[in-house]
């Protein structure tokens, strides 16, 4: 798959179905995860992605192939997700605390249980970022998206992302530091 544009051709021009179940199997989880640094809520995050996926299949927008597919379809996402908030923030039914907690499988070994808290402490210290700094990590880290790419989806300068970036990254180290995080060597 071609990063998503041709099986969502396949679904727009032709009405191929399946097109659409490629591109809700290929890019579901990601996108959730993705949504969820919006909403701290993983059950809300499941439901803004089926929001999404539900507008491409009713809607069938137009792809103007300004970008990567993976791209227009965050964008899609993430303007479904600010839109969720406001509309949340207008009710005041969202609570600060309101953050789901990571679960993790019990591991038998202890440096795999290690790694995993390490793991977990690192989602904890960015959940803990301003939303901005969690949103720009999370696209280029665990997402994969380029400065250009993470720009577009941010609606910000290509510079404006590097800057963000590293400012990111700062205060996350910061943030590691304040809970203890112990860097493992290789």
């Amino acid at each position: 798959m071609d990063n998503g544009a041709s099986s969502y051709r396949r679904f727009h021009d032709e009405g191929d179905e399946r097109g659409l179940a490629e591109i809700i199997r290929e890019y579901r989880d990601g996108l959730i995860f993705y949504l969820s640094g919006f909403v701290a809520n993983i059950q809300i995050a499941e439901e803004l992605a089926e929001e999404t996926f539900v507008l491409l299949g009713t809607k069938k927008p137009k792809d103007k192939g300004k970008g990567s597919f993976k791209t227009w379809l965050y964008t899609i996402g993430r303007n479904i997700a600010l839109n969720y908030l406001k509309r949340q923030a207008k009710r005041s039914e969202i609570s600060v605390e309101d953050y789901p907690e990571l679960v993790s499988d019990e591991e038998n070994l202890e440096k795999a249980f290690i790694k995993e808290e390490q793991k977990i402490m690192v989602h904890r210290a960015l959940k803990k970022l301003k939303p901005e700094y969690h949103q720009v990590l999370w696209l280029i880290y665990f997402e994969n998206f380029g400065n250009k790419e993470a720009a577009k989806v941010m609606k910000k300068s290509v510079h404006g992302i590097e800057t963000l970036v590293y400012r990111a990254r700062m205060s996350l180290k910061s943030q590691l530091e304040m809970e203890g995080f112990v860097y493992e060597e290789p």
